[in-house]
């Protein structure tokens, strides 16, 4: 089994976890083209129901 020979440095660890930091991304936000509410992409609306130009789940 592998082990270190030596201790792995505080600057050596914290350079290589910055490197995934970037990888986060904002998720994009649209305007639902019914109510213009903010909705996710590739989602039916909450506050309407519509998906695609119809109606896909029933809101009260």
């Amino acid at each position: 089994m592998g082990v270190p020979k030596k201790r792995t440095s505080k600057m050596r660890r914290n350079r290589r976890r910055a490197a995934n930091s970037n990888l986060k991304v904002a998720v994009q936000v649209i305007a639902c083209p019914q109510c213009k509410e903010p909705v996710l992409p590739h989602r039916a609306c909450p506050a309407c129901g519509f998906y695609k130009g119809r109606e896909v789940v029933k809101v009260e």
